[in-house]
């Protein structure tokens, strides 16, 4: 894990932060088959992955990875309907995707759809309360 420290980035944080809710409104809004899996799946994993990211740059660290950020969202205290630790495992889909050609099935898909129905808001919501400090 490689970690650079730069100059705290809050305007930046924010822009972030207004890509990934974008994105994944836009992704909520496709429809979840075979086909359309993938795409899902990476697209709802990248928002949580900014989200994270967003943290980091308001803090003015730059990371080369995807776990830095992931568990910068661990650490945040938030109520969600489901547990927050299960975007890691969306990482470890998204990853299996990507590198090993793994076809999700439509109920791994429906099940990520459910996630970031249930987690992303209240991330989201926390995120910005935490740049905002």
């Amino acid at each position: 894990m490689t970690i650079r420290y730069k100059r705290p980035d809050k305007k930046n944080a924010l822009s972030i932060i207004g890509a990934a809710k974008k994105d994944m409104k836009f992704t909520l809004s496709l429809t979840p088959t075979e086909e359309s899996g993938a795409t899902i799946v990476r697209n709802i994993y990248e928002c949580f992955r900014r989200l994270g990211d967003a943290l980091l740059v308001a803090r003015g660290i730059e990371s080369k990875d995807h776990i830095l950020p992931i568990n910068e969202l661990l650490k945040l205290r938030v109520l969600t309907d489901r547990p927050i630790r299960l975007v890691d495992n969306l990482r470890r889909l998204r990853h299996n995707i990507n590198y090993y050609g793994y076809s999700p099935k439509l109920i791994e898909v429906e099940d990520t759809i459910s996630l970031a129905k249930s987690c992303f808001e209240p991330l989201l919501d926390a995120v910005l309360k935490e740049i905002d400090r």
